[in-house]
């Protein structure tokens, strides 16, 4: 019962953050994730996936002395903590660059979309947005349940 709850908070919280996407004014919804999956593709392609297994360093946790309430001390002896292992995929930013140039090359700039307040989420009409509008300084974003979302220009 736990993680059906822990799935409601992540949602919730993403349905807090503004959305930032490629956008284009005038370009369908489709198109425009179309265009970053070929963009995505080809990123993968001129810098794949370059998987590196790191340590972090060991910690040496020096010895302490532990005293009773009648002045008897022991000593225990030190130890070593291992490092954490972890993996990196060295060319994730390259690639996140990649698709970056390759949507611009497209007439994509990345954007930040607000989300609307609930007053506005409540008064506007159900759907999704199949052509990005126009933004504007009040524009604002509702994301539905199935993933689609909905720009609004308040105002």
């Amino acid at each position: 019962m736990r993680i059906p709850v822990m799935l409601i908070l992540v949602a919730l919280l993403g349905a807090c953050q503004p959305m930032s996407i490629y956008y284009r004014a005038g370009v369908s919804v489709a198109k425009a994730e179309d265009d970053k999956l070929n963009c995505e593709v080809a990123a993968l392609k001129d810098a794949p996936v370059a998987t590196q297994i790191r340590r972090e360093p060991s910690v040496f946790v020096p010895p302490r002395q532990i005293c009773n309430a009648a002045g008897v001390c022991t000593v225990r002896g030190g130890y070593w903590l291992p490092g954490r292992t972890y993996t990196v995929d060295v060319n994730a930013s390259l690639r996140g660059r990649l698709v970056d140039r390759c949507m611009a090359q497209k007439g994509y700039q990345p954007v930040s979309i607000p989300p609307c307040p609930q007053s506005v989420a409540d008064a506007a009409p159900g759907g999704a947005t199949r052509t990005l509008p126009t933004l504007t300084p009040s524009s604002c974003v509702i994301r539905n349940p199935d993933g689609s979302f909905l720009i609004v220009n308040r105002g």
